[in-house]
This record gives structure tokens, sequence and C-alpha cells, in this order.
């Protein structure tokens, strides 16, 4: 019986979905090559620890720090600024170095990839705690996207002590242990990483509740909403499931960062809410027109049944169902 090592499981899998969504056109181009970097990586490993190709061991450390950055520059292009090149270049530094550590300072690649991954797992973690806002997101994803970009910066982490526990191990002489470790703990790893990115919600939206909603809105605020209030009336916006908080700021031609603190501080409640409240709202008066529960979430802007139903009992206080049987009664 032929069985497949792990990490070229791993490898063929995420091959898979990269070829799949390349063909299908639906993921950014930095979401494709965070894929077939974590498939590249997975690939070597099985070549070289279970096939005995030695000569590509070189390749393995340049390969391994190219995900990071790109892990980096994916979460920031899906959910808070546009890829610009220009500024971006620079983490292609990262692998380059590397490729020079591996011919003129090899020693040094033990404490390099740890610090590499643990960074740019450090980094996309401090950055979601210090935003309140995702701007390039949807708004209809509620909280799964910082959630699952979370779970990337720790995968990452985690990679970083997997490299940390291999040279552990070979410093105390347990060499056969080597193989494993990669095999289990890295292979799995790049498996996440490539799973998780390549979720709808890693593109989904979150909203974080501000501290400084008691201060009171000011003139500029009132009349800020007052503005999107009469937009969300007449143009009904809130109808797309892929409204992000950056649509709705270019509508007003506001700052994303002032609508954002506008909304919490005038309403007392997030972006996403106050979205939500509307969508809600529209998808009563369809239940009261007889519409079935499932087409009046779908027309009122949702794309999930677990969001629709989590927000209709937060603004109606009953479930969907509940409400549907009532106005068919009533």
């Amino acid at each position: 019986m032929l069985t497949l090592p792990v990490p070229l499981f791993v490898a063929l899998i995420l091959g898979f979905l990269a070829i799949r969504h390349a063909v299908l056109g639906d993921r950014s181009i930095l979401f494709l090559m965070l894929l077939t970097a974590c498939a590249l990586q997975a690939l070597l490993i099985s070549l070289t620890q279970h096939y005995g190709i030695s000569q590509l061991v070189l390749l393995q450390p340049i390969t391994a720090v190219i995900a990071p950055p790109l892990a980096w520059l994916t979460f920031q292009s899906a959910a808070l600024r546009r890829f610009d090149l220009r500024r971006d270049a620079i983490h292609a530094l990262i692998p380059a170095f590397t490729a020079f550590c591996v011919v003129f300072a090899p020693v040094t690649l033990d404490v390099l990839l740890p610090v590499v991954f643990a960074g740019y797992g450090t980094a996309i973690l401090l950055r979601l705690r210090k935003e309140g806002t995702l701007p390039l997101a949807r708004l209809e994803a509620g909280p799964l996207p910082a959630r699952i970009w979370k779970a990337i910066g720790i995968l990452l982490i985690l990679s970083a002590l997997s490299d940390i526990l291999i040279a552990v191990t070979m410093g105390l002489g347990f060499v056969h242990l080597r193989p494993l470790i990669i095999s289990v703990f890295t292979s799995f790893t790049l498996l996440g990483v490539g799973l998780l990115s390549l979720s709808r919600d890693a593109e989904g939206d979150t909203e974080a509740e501000e501290d400084n909603a008691e201060l009171g809105p000011s003139e500029e605020d009132t009349a800020l909403i007052a503005r999107l209030d009469a937009l969300m009336e007449t143009d009904q916006p809130f109808l797309d499931p892929d409204l992000t908080l950056v649509r709705l700021a270019h509508r007003l031609h506001v700052p994303i960062k002032q609508l954002s603190a506008a909304i919490n501080i005038a309403k007392g409640e997030n972006v996403s809410r106050y979205v939500n409240g509307f969508r809600i709202r529209n998808a009563c008066a369809l239940l009261n027109a007889g519409q079935n529960v499932t087409q009046a979430m779908l027309d009122s802007g949702f794309n999930t049944k677990s969001n629709f139903n989590r927000e209709f009992a937060r603004v109606m206080g009953q479930s969907p169902s509940v409400y549907a049987r009532a106005a068919i009664t009533g």
C-alpha cells in the first residue's frame, strides 16, 4: 500500500487549491502566492527529508522565509490597505538576505528563521490589536476575519517555535527527531496558514468597540451621521453583501477612521452593527410581506445564516423563524 509522507500530502492539497483558485480567478495574486509558497515549502521538506534529495537542502531556508512576508502583505492588502509595490518591495529583502546567509553565514540560520517567522506573526497580532477597523474587508463577515488572521499570526509564531525546537534537539544530539518535527509540526503549520488564508472570511470585516463613545458626538459627527443615514435610506448600500467601510467612506467623501469614529460616538455601536441594523429591518419588512427566511436573508445583504441569525436575535430579540411565524399568524 502506497503511503504519502505528510509534507507531500500537504503540498498536493495546497498545490491543488492554488491551481483551482488561479483558474477560477476568485483570489488575489497575493493569496495565490502565499498558498503556492506554503505548497512549495511542504514539497521541499518532503523531497529532502523523505526522499533524500540532499541537493535541495540549501533551498529550504530561502523558500521558508518567503511565506511570512507574503502572509503579512496578504493580510495588509485584504484588510487594511491596497498593495503598493514600491512601498512593499522592501519585504523581498528577507529571502535575499537569507540566501546570502545560506552561502556566507549558515550558522546564523538557526536564529534568522525563527526571528522572521515570529516577527511577522507578532506584527500581524499587534496590528490586529491596534486597528479598530479592517477597512478593506466585508462588513457582513463580522468578527471572523480578525480571528482568521489572528490564527495565521499564531501559526507563524508556532512555526518559529518548531525551528527553535529543531535547533535544540540537534544540539542535544537527538538528530533522529528532526524529520519528525519537520514533517508534523512544520507541515501542519503550512497547511493551516494555507487553508486559513483561503477562507473568504479572511477578506471579511470586524469592528472593535472603541472607548471614545462617552465623549459625545460633535457637530461634525452629527452632520456626517445625518448624511450617512440619508445615504442608507435612499441608496440602500447595505443590500450589497460585499459592502466595506472603505466603500461607505468613499460614498461620503470622508476618511474611513472619521466615519468609523462618528458611528461609534453618535450611534454607540460599531460599523458592522450599524449596517446590520438596516439589513435586519429590511429583512423584517420582507418577512412581513410573506417572504421566506432564507430569501429575506439573501435579499437583505447577508450571505451566511449564522451571522444573520445572530444579528437578527441581537436587533429583534428573537430568531428569524419565530418572527416569521408571528408575522404569518399575526
